[in-house]
């Protein structure tokens, strides 16, 4: 692992590959230099948060929606309450207009070992599963460790 990204902690397929290649160029994916090679299509920015629809979602999923804290921060003693508050409500405004009436939040942070993450930027996902796909018993859906 370089100081940026986990390549254990990668799902298989073609997301494995994209972390590979970030492991090697040992660059941070969701710093702004290098978030729209990954994520070309950010839907939004705000004070601390850009906000990008996942590149590689979980499935099956209705939503997969990435919340990156701007600044490089790995850990969460490091996100000031404005920036806490502006998350909040950024999940409040994307529940609204996307009409997520139940699903999952989580905020990555810290080390890698203990989260089942693949990039160490502090970052959040908001996921709402698709209960209705097909794929929906034979998926596993989300990896984090807790415990």
């Amino acid at each position: 692992m370089n100081n940026h990204v986990n390549k254990g902690n990668a799902r298989k397929g073609i997301y494995a590959d994209v972390i590979e290649k970030i492991g090697k160029e040992r660059i941070c994916p969701f710093c702004s230099e290098h978030l729209r090679k990954i994520h070309p299509n950010p839907l939004d920015e705000r004070i601390h948060w850009i906000i990008t629809n996942n590149a590689y979602p979980y499935t099956p999923k209705k939503e997969h929606i990435l919340l990156i804290h701007k600044e490089h921060i790995s850990d969460i003693k490091d996100l000031s309450a404005e920036a806490w508050s502006e998350l909040k409500s950024i999940i409040d405004e994307l529940s609204k207009k996307r009409n997520i009436t139940g699903g999952s939040f989580i905020l990555r942070f810290g080390e890698t070992k203990f989260t089942g993450a693949s990039v160490t930027h502090l970052h959040a996902h908001l996921f709402q599963s698709d209960p209705d796909s097909q794929d929906y018993e034979r998926k596993t859906g989300v990896l984090t460790r807790i415990g």
